[in-house]
């Protein structure tokens, strides 16, 4: 999404883009228009309805053959909207007990779905527009040529109509699911974190006021902060000459009347600044993958917590997802950290944004599998493998570290329930591991 959007325009986007609503709409209106419009032209420029062939349309002059056509197309669409509204309900319920309900999100901005929604709506409000041409008095009337369009159309919707079956069958397979979640997670991370990792890193010193942000700004409504206008704090920063710093970081949840940022030398603040800060910060009841990088991993971490519970036992899900996983580990690895203080000039700190760091995203990605799989060979392999794919991506010691850290507690929680035969490979997973420190 286009970062020079204005913040509300980029939030009302995103929310839009997301549901099926805009989309559908669109289509729906941009085919109901045309319809009107080829009424009026045929109307207009009678020769159109003369390029239509005697075979495929006999009677010219016949309006009850057009009204029929029309009629029934209509009807007929409206059926299979309710029958596609079926079968999506359905999915969503099936996606939403079997996996997770967080992943109702991503099949809600499905394209194909929001496509074959408009597609068939927008066939209804065709007919429907291009119905009333087809007239017997004062003069018969038969819009051959729009009817033409509308046959063209009902076509069009059984190929999607099959189409969309076959799309569905395959976007409620795990492996399709999980791979979607990552993809979409690693454009989050290509949009939040655009620039590649230095092998040297400098370490930005937090300012010398620091210790003097006593000056809170209470949020005034409850929920997860979703995002984060960085351009707008910046230059609300300037215009009043103070410092900002958020206390909270994106996809942490924030009470109603709890501080949502701390002001340095607030009181230059004039007395409607205050919810001018606050407003940079988009806050709901659920997270979203605009910023929240975070997560898209906890969606793929519920479904391998959910394959792995006695109630399901499906070990090849779980590997599935510590496979997806440590492919979002690598990239984030790769990228360069957003800036935390951000500066306006160079040299004078206004705002302080907190962003999740390379430890904290491998804790929420291994971290509860690592504990619900202790009894798991084949899930605690995979996830022994995932690190060393990730350690040999990444030349920065501190995340190698980390890494080396996590594979010796998988190691350690495994010797707690499994034998020593099976503790051998684990132990020589970890051992390859610790030379790449």
């Amino acid at each position: 999404m286009d970062k020079r959007l204005p913040f509300w325009l980029r939030r009302a986007m995103y929310n839009l883009r997301g549901g099926f609503l805009l989309r559908p709409l669109i289509i729906a209106l941009t085919l109901g228009f045309a319809g009107a419009l080829l009424t009026w032209l045929e109307e207009t420029f009678p020769a159109l309805g003369q390029l239509v062939p005697a075979g495929l349309f006999p009677s010219h002059s016949d309006p009850q053959v057009a009204q029929v056509i029309l009629s029934g197309i209509a009807s007929s669409i409206m059926t299979v909207v309710s029958i596609v509204f079926a079968i999506l309900l359905m999915t969503l319920t099936l996606a939403s007990m079997q996996f997770s309900p967080r992943i109702i999100v991503s099949f809600a901005k499905d394209r194909v779905t929001q496509w074959t929604l408009g597609v068939f709506l927008g066939t209804f409000c065709y007919c429907m527009a291009a119905l009333p041409a087809a007239r017997s008095l004062p003069h018969p009337y038969s819009p051959v040529f729009a009817v033409c369009g509308a046959m063209l159309l009902a076509l069009c919707c059984v190929a999607w109509l099959l189409y969309f079956i076959h799309h569905i069958s395959q976007a409620i397979s795990v492996s399709h699911i999980v791979d979607r979640i990552a993809s979409e997670t690693e454009g989050i991370i290509n949009d939040v974190m655009p620039q590649p990792r230095e092998n040297q890193t400098t370490l930005e010193a937090p300012p010398r006021e620091l210790e003097t942000w006593d000056i809170p700004l209470l949020s005034e409504s409850s929920g997860y902060i979703r995002f984060v206008d960085t351009r707008r704090l910046v230059a609300l920063a300037k215009h009043h000459h103070v410092k900002i710093r958020a206390v909270r970081r994106v996809g942490q949840f924030v009470p109603a009347g709890t501080p949502l940022v701390l002001v340095y030398k607030a009181s230059r603040l004039p007395s409607d600044s205050a919810a001018e800060i606050l407003g940079a910060f988009d806050l709901g009841p659920s997270r979203t993958l605009q910023q929240d990088v975070e997560f898209g991993v906890l969606q793929i971490v519920d479904i391998g917590l959910k394959a792995i519970s006695p109630a399901v036992n499906d070990p090849t899900t779980a590997v599935s997802c510590v496979d997806q996983l440590s492919r979002i580990l690598i990239r984030f690895a790769s990228r360069e950290l957003p800036s935390a203080i951000l500066y306006d000039p160079p040299g004078v700190p206004r705002v302080m944004i907190p962003w999740i760091g390379f430890e904290g995203l491998l804790k929420s990605a291994f971290e509860q599998i690592r504990l619900y799989a202790k009894a798991d060979v084949a899930v605690s392999l995979r996830l022994l493998r995932a690190l060393g794919d990730v350690a040999w991506t990444t030349s920065e010691p501190e995340f190698r570290r980390a890494l080396c850290d996590e594979g010796n507690r998988i190691v350690e929680g495994c010797a707690e329930k499994l034998g020593d035969q099976e503790m051998q490979p684990m132990r020589t997973r970890l051992a390859e591991l610790e030379k790449l420190i």
